[in-house]
């Protein structure tokens, strides 16, 4: 008999572990969706930062990858978050996100010990070079678009403060209509 086996929705990401980052960077959000432009915010509980998005693998697959991730040695480090800006650019925003100043030397570090990991086990090289960022909403629309964007310049240069990254997190995605849904697969804690 055959058996098919579940495919999960996977990434790999960082927590902002510091509850006060965490609200402004939500304040943030709130206040640039206040604008009318026609976002959607990405809701609390997913606010986190990406180190590798997998897609939909084998259940097998995940299973490697958590004793893998399992296996990561690395030191426990803070990463400042600064900033709020854009992908691709401001004339066509897609993305918005808050950036990394400090600790972004750490978090590319990181992701290549993490990208030697699933290239290892099978997964494809990822076709974007990693950028660290936290992204807190997506723009789906031109409705107030220069509203959004002047509200954009506005918190170019804020600073949402520092947070202790102490673990990485291999997350399910499970995709609904009022939003996806992350759960925790397995995690590494760092040293």
């Amino acid at each position: 008999m055959f058996i098919v086996s579940e495919l999960i929705r996977t990434f790999i990401a960082v927590e902002i572990e510091n509850k006060g980052v965490l609200r402004k960077l939500i304040e943030v959000r709130d206040q640039l969706a206040s604008t009318g432009a026609d976002i959607k915010p990405v809701e609390d509980e997913n606010i986190h930062l990406t180190i590798r998005f997998i897609g939909e693998v084998p259940e097998a697959l995940v299973r490697t990858l958590c004793d893998e991730i399992k296996n990561v040695k690395y030191p426990k480090f803070q990463m400042h978050i600064k900033g709020i800006g854009v992908f691709p650019n401001m004339s066509r925003p897609r993305v918005i996100w808050a950036g990394v100043s400090e600790g972004a030397d750490r978090l590319i570090d990181l992701a290549k010990i993490i990208e030697a990991i699933v290239r290892k086990i099978g997964i494809p090289p990822d076709r974007e070079e990693f950028v660290p960022h936290i992204t807190i909403a997506r723009v789906k629309g031109l409705r107030n678009i220069d509203k959004l964007i002047k509200a954009i310049y506005n918190f170019t240069n804020i600073d949402f403060g520092v947070s202790e990254i102490t673990g990485i997190y291999v997350k399910k995605s499970v995709l609904t209509p009022r939003g996806p849904i992350y759960s925790n697969l397995c995690s590494v804690n760092l040293q």
